[in-house]
């Protein structure tokens, strides 16, 4: 009953937060900024995160390609985990927002490794976990890896694969280019340079984290959704994640007008109500 009442009040009283940059949405109040916790690693960079202590199943969310753990759809996530009393955590991969590490020597791998120590030290029993875009690839991978932690799979424009599909696209000449500069400058609308500098050895290891070529070991519950106006990551790539997992328990969304971010209301109140029906369902399953 608890729990029923939060959610009601909680859906009752969402609002767009004035002044939080790109439209936050948010509960009742604008969220202040809490201080950053680190976990520490003896033979690994230092990892920033935010953490909420609460009931299970808890949440941790993976934020994109060259984002952060302060984005829209982080925090609204947090706040509707707050309002439940459910354990959450956000952070961020080595080499990007408040964590250490050089970013021009991270891979794919290094931040699958970021991903498994926060679920291994930062959490205790079953965790949704929600990947927006590049986070949506590890979210697979840390599915596969961790199973009996990984209750369910909620991905936002899933970009499995997407790295070396794209690049294998180039014309010959052009990846030549790319591995004697040693630099590949994929196209991107969503920072000033109009491009993410990508090293030809970040690609190069990228291969070795293909899934969508053979049958991907995941069996929870899993739910994609997709923008059908996403310019950078295309909605069939969550077809073929559908695909290939091996869950029967498997829901599409996919949105008409929505684009790579996701980041309208409607959209992130997409997000948070999916993130509540597999919370509901975990909670009351056997």
């Amino acid at each position: 009953m608890a729990a029923a009442a939060a959610r009601a009040l909680w859906r009752g009283s969402v609002r767009w937060c004035p002044g939080a940059g790109d439209g936050l949405w948010a509960v009742p109040v604008c969220r202040q900024k809490s201080s950053v916790s680190f976990l520490t690693r003896p033979d690994r960079p230092n990892l920033a995160y935010h953490k909420l202590k609460g009931k299970n199943p808890g949440v941790v969310f993976l934020p994109g390609l060259n984002s952060n753990m302060n984005g829209h759809k982080a925090i609204a996530l947090e706040e509707f985990c707050k309002s439940l009393g459910h354990a959450y955590v956000r952070f961020d991969y080595t080499g990007c927002g408040s964590s250490d590490g050089n970013l021009k020597e991270c891979t794919i791998g290094k931040w699958r490794k970021d991903v498994l120590s926060v679920l291994d030290e930062l959490t205790e029993g079953p965790q949704i976990l929600v990947g927006s875009s590049l986070g949506g690839w590890l979210m697979l991978h840390a599915a596969i890896a961790r199973p009996e932690k990984v209750a369910a799979l909620v991905g936002v424009a899933v970009a499995a694969d997407y790295v070396i599909t794209t690049f294998n696209q180039l014309p010959v000449e052009v990846k030549k280019v790319v591995e004697e500069k040693g630099e590949w400058k994929l196209p991107t609308k969503h920072n000033e340079e109009g491009f993410y500098c990508l090293t030809y050895d970040f690609i190069k290891e990228a291969e070795n984290h293909c899934l969508l070529a053979s049958p991907i070991p995941i069996t929870c519950p899993v739910r994609l959704i997709h923008g059908m106006k996403d310019e950078d990551v295309p909605w069939h790539i969550s077809m073929q994640v559908a695909d290939r997992v091996l869950s029967k328990d498997v829901d599409i969304i996919l949105r008409k007008a929505g684009q790579h971010r996701m980041k309208e209301k409607d959209d992130t109140k997409l997000l948070v109500y999916t993130v509540d029906d597999l919370i509901d369902k975990l909670s009351h399953s056997v």
